[in-house]
Formats: structure tokens, C-alpha cells, sequence
């Protein structure tokens, strides 16, 4: 089989040395293209900057902003039997990015901010992918609830929810504890390495592809 998988965060530039981001250390989406690769399976990874290794084997793809995420995915899904969507894509970029690095002339600033393309959201309406198709939810409260409107509105197949309030696990932590969100019921495995839920959902992508 073909996955693709995108992994890491995404950068918003505000001029050309700064730029919006968030916490996601990619090491959930690397650990599940190493899985995949492991398991004989052709694996496209189309990841934001990280400081991970890259996993053997796996056709690599660097994008730096949600646009070009965007467009990469638009680009490559088309070739998935399966799409896992690990990455934490900024939902929001400035409007205008100068050409010249903005100066501290005021106390404050203003930046004006406008919505990135929803690239989950993209994938049955827009890409009219048909393929198993698996994302991600990184909540900090109600999380079964929220995960299970993300699978509705998007056509998931599958919501991996976790709650990234705690400090003891998700961003930079080498272990998580997720919810498996399917559209006929929630699963909750044990808090473990992201290594092994890598494993797990892998597992169930496989099996939803059978099922299919």
C-alpha cells in the first residue's frame, strides 16, 4: 500500500525572520512513517521543520507554510490507499508579510491575521480522495466530543484525539494517551510510547482499508 502521512507543524512568516508556529515536535507522525516503512509499505511524508531524524525509505517531502502543505497533499493523495494527517497545520496566517523585517518602532502591534486552507477538510470535498482516511485532534478539553464532530464534518474514517493540557504527555513528550474516535464507537488504549500507539494505528488503518 501507498500512505501518506504529513508530520510536524507548520510556520506562518510575519516578515522574513519571524513567523507564527506552535509546540508539535512531528515525532508522532515521523514514528508512524517508520512504522510503515517497517512494514513493508510505501510512505510519502510530507512534514513542517523539524529536528527528527528522517525515517529510511520513506519518500520525503519538506514544506515549510500551510499553504504548501496544502498543495503538496492536493498534489500527492490522489496516490494513497491510506492518509494520516499527524500534522499540527497553523489554522491562521498574517495577511500581509513585508518584504523587510518589521522594525520595533511602537509598543504595540497589530497583526492581522486570515484562515489557512483546512487541508483535512480538503481531502473528500476538494482532493474527492476516497481512501482511508485518518486525522488527528489535539484538544485541551471535552475531547471524545470534539474529536467525534472533527470525524463527522470531515469524512474521517478515524480521529486520533489527545488532550494537550497535560504536561505529562503529546507536545515534545515521547509518550501519549490518545482516544481512537471511529465513526461506530471510541476506543481508549493505554498511556504509551508514541513509538508503540504508532503500531496501533497503523494496525487500524490496515484494517480499515481491508474493510473498505
Amino acid at each position: 500500500m501507498t500512505i501518506l502521512i504529513t508530520a510536524g507543524p507548520t510556520r506562518e512568516a510575519i516578515d522574513p525572520v519571524r513567523y507564527l508556529s506552535n509546540r508539535s515536535s512531528g515525532k508522532m507522525g515521523y514514528a508512524l512513517a517508520e512504522t510503515a516503512v517497517k512494514a513493508g509499505h510505501r510512505v510519502i511524508l510530507i512534514s513542517g521543520p523539524t529536528q527528527l531524524d528522517l525515517p529510511d525509505r520513506v519518500d520525503y517531502i519538506p514544506v515549510e507554510s500551510a499553504a504548501e502543505m496544502f498543495s503538496t497533499v492536493e498534489h500527492w493523495i490522489g496516490k494513497a490507499d491510506i492518509a494520516i494527517f499527524a500534522a499540527a497545520v497553523a489554522d491562521y496566517r498574517p495577511a500581509k508579510v513585508p518584504e523587510q523585517k518589521i522594525k520595533k518602532n511602537n509598543e504595540h502591534m497589530t497583526l492581522e491575521l486570515v484562515k489557512n486552507p483546512d487541508i483535512l477538510g480538503s481531502a473528500r470535498s476538494q482532493f474527492n480522495y476516497e481512501g482511508v482516511l485518518i486525522g488527528f485532534a489535539a484538544e485541551t478539553e471535552n475531547l471524545e466530543t470534539n474529536a467525534r464532530g472533527k470525524l463527522e464534518r470531515k469524512g474521517c474514517d478515524l480521529v486520533v484525539a489527545n488532550d494537550v493540557s497535560r504536561k505529562d504527555i503529546g507536545f515534545d513528550s515521547n509518550e501519549n494517551e490518545v482516544l481512537f474516535v471511529f465513526k461506530d464507537r471510541t476506543e481508549a488504549p493505554p498511556k504509551d510510547s508514541k513509538q508503540h500507539l504508532a503500531h496501533l494505528i497503523i494496525e487500524q488503518a490496515f484494517e480499515l482499508a481491508e474493510n473498505r
